[in-house]
């Protein structure tokens, strides 16, 4: 008896270690939990910004709309472009960064620090000086359990896949209201200046953008599916185009059937 359990235990110590554990699915691993919105973000969660002061992330929310881009500043994929796409269609609208919203990109991971946020600034600077700078654009890092906290609260899932010794993630931009309650996910590097410029409207609730603005929103609908903001006349003008065609289909099917009867009927007398 005791020779066998020796032999097991020298049998389990000779296994490679994770061999049991389930293999890494980065599909499995991340995503956004669209079910959050109008949730709250944890304004207790405390961060160092890139000029490595300690801030509390409620003392950023200041009534403004709030554009929360959770990244990695050593990402070696996705988290550069996210950054530049979104820089790039903020300098196309007319608010401006510090007066009409604010800018927050986080860092999951936990190793990274001010010098890795000021590195990203520098690098965006180099393109959009003014903006990249702006007062109202912060670049956070914080420990683990702050960032989780944070990610979490807005339903953002990543992972750490050790074998290649990068995070999985998704690309997407949070857009906040003044209070910090999510509003909308902008998704991936395909969304336009339109949706960014109407996810900031709405998440204004009135204090941003002029009439406008306000009318586009009445003419646009989110689509959650794919993180923008579609035409509500096209979209009519299609359910019309459908309720046409059915209508018209009906019609035709009506009246065929109506002669069809008036034939059977006059068939007995000829």
């Amino acid at each position: 008896m005791i020779r066998r359990c020796l032999v097991t235990l020298l049998l389990l110590a000779a296994l490679p270690v994770g061999a049991a554990s389930e293999p890494f699915d980065p599909i499995a691993a991340v995503g956004i939990d669209t079910a959050r919105q109008g949730d709250p973000v944890p304004a207790d969660s405390r961060f160092v910004d890139q000029a490595g002061r300690a801030v509390r992330l409620g003392d950023l929310l200041d009534g403004r709309p709030v554009l929360l881009v959770p990244v990695y500043y050593r990402c070696p994929n996705v988290c550069g472009p996210a950054l530049a796409t979104l820089f790039n269609m903020l300098a196309t609208l007319p608010y401006q960064a510090g007066q009409d919203y604010q800018v927050i990109a986080f860092s999951f991971d936990p190793k990274e620090t001010p010098d890795d946020a000021r590195a990203e600034q520098a690098k965006l600077a180099k393109r959009w000086p003014a903006l990249a700078r702006a007062a109202g654009v912060h670049y956070l890092t914080g420990d683990a359990a702050n960032s989780a906290a944070l990610a979490a609260a807005i339903g953002f899932r990543y992972r750490y896949d050790p074998a290649i010794q990068q995070y999985a993630h998704a690309s997407a931009v949070a857009v906040l209201t003044g209070d910090g309650r999510l509003s909308r996910w902008l998704y991936g590097l395909g969304y336009q200046p339109t949706d960014l410029r109407l996810g900031l409207t709405e998440a204004g609730q009135g204090r941003l953008g002029g009439v406008t603005e306000q009318l586009l929103l009445l003419c646009y609908h989110y689509n959650p599916q794919s993180g923008t903001y579609n035409s509500l006349v096209i979209h009519l003008l299609q359910v019309g185009g459908v309720g046409t065609a059915l209508g018209l289909a009906l019609f035709i099917g009506v009246t065929l059937r109506r002669e069809r009867r008036g034939r059977d009927r006059a068939e007995p007398g000829e």
